[in-house]
This record gives structure tokens, sequence and C-alpha cells, in this order.
């Protein structure tokens, strides 16, 4: 019989029941939505909601679960990312129609995306104000609005690094003769 110290049973026995106590949480919220707790969807709403993951594409869910041991294709990990986004659970921001992130934070909020980053940043919903909203199509009333504020890196000098002659924001930064030959050969890629 193997002798496990009582000092190391009691550590054991509290993270089994740590362990225990997160998945049944993320069970009952995942029943609470009225999807059905299937092993995937725990392992899954193991990483999202108990990591406080925050903003992730379906391909940083992939990688990250499968960092955690837990081997799922991610045709799987889109589906599920999608079922909790339709049940309430996550919130999908959709970037220029090619990449959606999920969000935990499912209160009303608006994002900065920093493109070069690959980042997603909240706003409060509070810090952003609105002049005025179009009307409505007849027999529609707006539900909900979802602001996308796309981010870009300015030097120090000032310049956003778009390296073209009618760059407005340029105050002669992009003036160097190695940065005059690439902008003679046209706008970076």
């Amino acid at each position: 019989m193997l002798f496990i110290p009582d000092k190391v049973r009691r550590r054991l026995l509290i993270e089994r029941d740590r362990q225990f106590h997160s998945s049944v949480t993320v069970r009952d919220r995942i029943k609470a939505v009225g999807l059905r707790p299937t092993k995937q969807r725990i392992a899954l709403g193991e990483i999202l909601f108990r990591g406080h993951q925050g903003h992730t594409t379906a391909e940083q869910l992939h990688r990250q679960s499968i960092k955690s041991g837990v081997r799922l294709s991610l045709a799987t990990v889109y589906n599920t990312l999608n079922q909790f986004a339709d049940a309430g659970l996550l919130s999908k921001v959709n970037l220029d129609g090619e990449q959606s992130y999920f969000d935990i934070n499912i209160s009303d909020h608006h994002h900065f995306y920093i493109e070069t980053q690959d980042l997603l940043i909240d706003i409060p919903a509070d810090e952003l104000t609105f002049g005025k909203l179009p009307s409505p199509p007849e027999g529609y009333r707006i539900s909900k609005i979802d602001v996308l504020i796309g981010l870009e890196p300015v030097s120090a000098t000032g310049c956003p690094g778009q390296l073209s002659r009618d760059c407005a924001a340029c105050s002669g930064c992009c003036s160097s003769p190695k940065l005059q030959s690439r902008n003679e050969k046209g706008p970076r890629p």
C-alpha cells in the first residue's frame, strides 16, 4: 500500500474539491443556457471561464486546449464557441468579416482593435456617446450597438508609419532618403 503523508493528502483533497467545484460551476453555466454539458464543452468552458480568457479566436483556444492536454479538432472548437455565443455565454466580435473573436464579457461594451498585435481591448459602454443614430427600418428597433475602433501604432516622431507621400499625419518624418526610396516604390503592403 502506498503511504501518503497527511499534509500531501490534505493538499490533494483540496485540489480535487477545487477542481470538482469549478467544473460543476462551468457545467451549471452550460446547462443553464440549455446546452448539454458534454466533455468537450466543459473542457473548453474551463479554459475560457476559469482562465478568464477575455478575447480569443477559435485558433487560439484550439492551441490552448492542446497545451492543456485536451485534444479536440479545430472544427469542434469553432462549433462550441459559436454554440456558446448563440446561447449567450459569449459575445462574438467580427473583424472585417474574416476573423471572429469570442469575448467572455457579455456586458454592453465596445472594442479597440490593434491590428499589428492582433489584440482586442475593451472600451466600457459609458465611455462612448452617440450624437445621433439612424432610424431603423419600419418594424425594427435597435437592440445593440457594437463599435470596433481600429488602432495603429504611432512612432515617437508622430508618424503612423504609412510611408506614403500623402500621409496627412506625417510631419516630415518620412522625408529621410531611406524612407523616400521606399515611398517611391509605393506604400508598404
